[in-house]
């Protein structure tokens, strides 16, 4: 991903300047080594010193400003990073470098470089649109620029359209992805399932479970990160559809099931994330029922066991299931991977109200069939879903 990565980073005079610098936060909080270059418009909106604060580096801005005598700025900062990121690009930057122009630092380093360059355009909606800036982004886009579009939304100019830099988590994901496209699973299907299922009961009543869909949701995105084609099956949830995941929104534990079943034999590998409600009601009533004095008796039937269809028709796929449990964690887990033909399963207890359902972090087992046991400590369910991820790429290559 970006961690370990060395990222240059090139920054315009636009008012989305300010962003860059929660942009610098978040890569370096990632692990990226970030070094700024500002254009002298830039530090209008900005000073260096924000910068420099973050990245713990030298900001550079003056061309003839040479920091260390032996070197030659622009080719030393040109030859240094793994990629360069411009955030903000304005529509002056992008056409100074669509027309090979080398008038200040950070664009005689962009003509010096031979690393990839990802442009993330800041602008106007009517700039955005104008046919000069559209000629020289496909001239960029032609040499093997790449190009992070920004969002829609208010503009500081007062307009409401296309032109409003990315947000800068939505920028790391992007360059996260983009940098795994060569990853470990690379030419992989991978199928999640995420989240609740909602079985109804009455026109306004249903029952559920605690469950959020996060460590699906983020077990998609690891996925994704490592090259993989995604196929993500999730229930009710109110979590963002990650980045180059296919999704499939159901709702009940049957309509999971045959969205499961309908995607199951072209993947190689499945992860059954998703807590999908054991029963529902036998009969379910289209209209709001009425109270009533006494008590109310609901009767309930079982759905379909997806996990144990999955291990029963089990050909290619590498099958992974998920154990939630409150108590003898580690001997049920083991149970249930033997039970259900698993090759994998991970554990965790969620008798711990400060991990597991709804909470950020969890703290799991990972368990396979041939007995090997990691266990990964209390962390975030994005550190946990890449650490399984690896787990479970590593043990599909011994097959």
């Amino acid at each position: 991903m970006v961690k370990g990565k060395q990222i240059l980073l090139g920054v315009s005079g636009g008012i989305a300047a300010y962003k860059a610098i929660a942009l610098t936060s978040k890569l370096t909080q990632a692990g990226a080594d970030v070094k700024v270059i500002m254009t002298q418009s830039a530090t209008e909106f900005v000073t260096p010193l924000s910068f420099q604060a973050i990245s713990r580096n030298d900001v550079y801005i003056d061309t003839f400003d040479e920091k260390d005598p032996s070197k030659i700025a622009h080719i030393d900062l040109a030859d240094w990073p793994d990629f360069i990121l411009l955030a903000p690009a304005t529509a002056h930057l992008i056409g100074r470098i669509a027309n090979g122009l080398a008038d200040d630092l950070l664009t005689t380093t962009l003509l010096a470089t031979t690393v990839p360059v990802y442009i993330a355009p800041a602008m106007n909606v009517h700039m955005y649109q104008h046919p000069a800036v559209k000629n020289n982004m496909q001239q960029l886009d032609s040499w093997g620029y790449r190009f992070i579009e920004p969002g829609d939304g208010y503009l500081a100019c007062g307009y409401i359209g296309k032109g409003r830099l990315e947000e800068p988590e939505v920028i790391v994901s992007l360059l996260q992805q983009d940098q795994m496209k060569t990853g470990k699973l690379q030419g992989k299907k991978v199928l999640i399932s995420a989240g609740p299922t909602q079985e109804a009961v009455d026109a306004v009543r249903y029952f559920t479970n605690y469950s959020s869909g996060k460590m699906g949701y983020e077990l998609a995105k690891a996925a994704a990160g490592a090259g993989a084609e995604v196929h993500l099956v999730t229930g009710p949830s109110k979590l963002t559809v990650p980045n180059n995941v296919i999704t499939y929104q159901v709702t009940t534990a049957e309509e999971m099931y045959e969205q499961i079943v309908e995607l199951y034999n072209n993947m190689d590998i499945v992860i059954k994330a998703a807590a999908v409600a054991d029963y529902k009601p036998v009969k379910q009533i289209n209209k709001k029922m009425k109270k009533k004095d006494g008590n109310l008796f609901i009767e309930l039937e079982r759905t379909r066991d997806i996990l144990k269809y999955l291990g029963e028709h089990k050909k290619q796929q590498y099958l992974v299931g998920f154990a939630a449990e409150t108590d003898n964690v580690l001997s049920y887990g083991k149970e249930k991977l033997e039970k259900k033909n698993l090759d994998a399963i991970v554990i965790n207890d969620i008798s711990n109200k400060e991990i597991g359902f709804q909470s950020d972090y969890n703290e799991v087992i990972f368990l396979t069939k041939d007995g090997e046991e990691k266990s990964i400590i209390k962390s975030k369910k994005e550190a946990i879903a890449s650490q399984l991820i690896a787990f479970i790429e590593k043990e599909t290559r011994k097959d």
